[in-house]
């Protein structure tokens, strides 16, 4: 955790404190403590708590890689590698991830 909250790549604008999201792999005072000191407010759940909390009405948020990897896995030939070279599969990889931003931005922008 330490190698990807050092390789941030955008810092904030402001001084305000920013909230990281986190799963169990994340608990304990090692890794609470690094986010800490890197200036997050750690919100860390384990799966209990939140089947819990999603009982009460709260929905969970999920990282953007997640879903992004949901969204790369509805392309059958990237999701089983038939490609037999890394420069055709990096090509689809391409086609895919501009295919998903051309969607999503003409979910916002229709007139486009």
């Amino acid at each position: 955790m330490e190698e990807v909250l050092n390789a941030r790549v955008i810092e904030p604008t402001r001084k305000t404190k920013e909230n990281l999201c986190a799963d169990a792999g994340y608990t304990g005072e090692p890794a609470e403590r690094t986010i800490i000191e890197h200036g997050f407010i750690p919100h860390i759940r384990s799966r209990g708590e939140e089947k819990t909390a999603m009982k009460k009405g709260y929905k969970p948020r999920r990282w953007i890689v997640e879903v992004a990897h949901s969204w790369f896995n509805r392309f059958r030939k990237i999701h089983t590698r038939y490609e037999k070279t890394s420069v055709a599969y990096y090509a689809l990889l391409y086609l895919a991830a501009t295919m998903i931003t051309m969607n999503k931005v003409m979910k916002i922008y229709p007139a486009l």
